[in-house]
């Protein structure tokens, strides 16, 4: 059964999170986030968040122009 990418809405039988928001991605999406500016930001807060035990780290925030 495929799923919906919460993104672009494209079908997909492979999704990921979102390092930005909690939206499911597929991994064409994934990819454009890992060539944003402000990818490695968001890597660092959730791990900042994961390290103070909290494992539902909402994200940074999408940027617009992604």
């Amino acid at each position: 059964m495929a799923n919906q990418c919460n993104r672009c809405g494209v079908e997909t039988n492979t999704t990921i999170m979102s390092m930005f928001n909690t939206e499911t991605i597929c991994l064409d999406c994934k990819e454009r986030e890992r060539k944003h500016p402000l990818y490695s930001e968001a890597v660092q807060k959730d791990m900042e968040s994961i390290k103070s035990g909290n494992y539902n780290f909402a994200g940074i925030g999408k940027p617009q122009n992604l």
